[in-house]
């Protein structure tokens, strides 16, 4: 797939006259429980050319990318400063995205640079809150009824296990899964029951699906219950000064063709 999703980037970049910054991969394959027939979900940061920014009309400017699945390629953008407004909020997807294991393109000064800037911008309440809302919204959307998908079930409990990850100070939320698992979950019988699910998700199809498991069950509700009275009320960083910098060191290195 690498060769195809260069050529796509390509395309990305001659059709809508964009330089990518960095392209990942997101979800169950950064994750590390992806299904023999799961999608690859590319995610993309972006710069235009300096003048688009330079521009009456920037607000009204659409800043995603988001061009038809191709096969198992999907492809999703943002624009750079759409980006920079979301890590200055400790957008959880964002941060995931910078911290991926699995890198397509990339220009390693100037990433590295942006992930320096994390520790700065890491707001824990801000992130927990974010965990805690995906959790119940998958929860309340695809756990209701039988059969439950797998995906769904690793999905909400992935969430409320980033929001204990965070409960417990550990800084940014890791992507890898196993590593939640292994640093969030005491109970045994819990940690079988992940591992059995994890070896269906990987071994099945990516709809899979099956009854209502008891032990992961009772922990999701438990915990969806048990995290409600959390206190995650913050505010994100207001500091625009070193996002500023960073940013017009990208439109430097990048975009200064008019």
């Amino acid at each position: 797939m690498r060769p195809r999703i260069a050529d796509r980037l390509d395309r990305l970049e001659a059709d809508h006259d964009v330089t990518v910054l960095y392209a990942c991969e997101s979800g169950s394959r950064a994750w590390g429980f992806p299904s023999p027939d799961s999608d690859y979900d590319v995610r993309v940061v972006y710069v235009h050319p300096r003048d688009w920014y330079l521009s009456v009309d920037l607000e009204r400017r659409d800043d995603t990318i988001d061009p038809p699945i191709e096969g198992a390629l999907d492809l999703h953008g943002w624009d750079l400063r759409k980006a920079l407004g979301l890590f200055r909020t400790a957008n959880p997807t964002l941060w995931e995205w910078l911290r991926s294991p699995i890198v397509y393109r990339e220009d390693a000064a100037l990433m590295a640079r942006w992930r320096d800037l994390v520790p700065d911008y890491y707001v824990p309440q801000a992130v927990g809150r974010a965990y805690r809302g995906m959790a119940r919204s998958v929860a309340e959307r695809a756990l209701t009824d039988t059969p439950i998908s797998h995906k769904a079930y690793l999905y909400v409990l992935r969430a409320l296990l980033a929001v204990r990850w965070v409960e417990r100070g550990r800084g940014p939320v890791p992507v890898a899964f196993d590593r939640l698992v292994e640093e969030t979950v005491d109970d045994p019988a819990v940690r079988d029951a992940l591992e059995a699910l994890f070896e269906r998700k990987i071994g099945g199809a990516e709809l899979a699906d099956g009854p209502r498991h008891p032990v992961l069950h009772d922990v999701v509700e438990a915990e969806i219950e048990r995290q409600r009275t959390l206190d995650f009320s913050s505010t994100a960083r207001t500091d625009f000064g070193p996002l500023n910098a960073f940013f017009r060191a990208v439109l430097d290195r990048f975009a200064a063709r008019p």
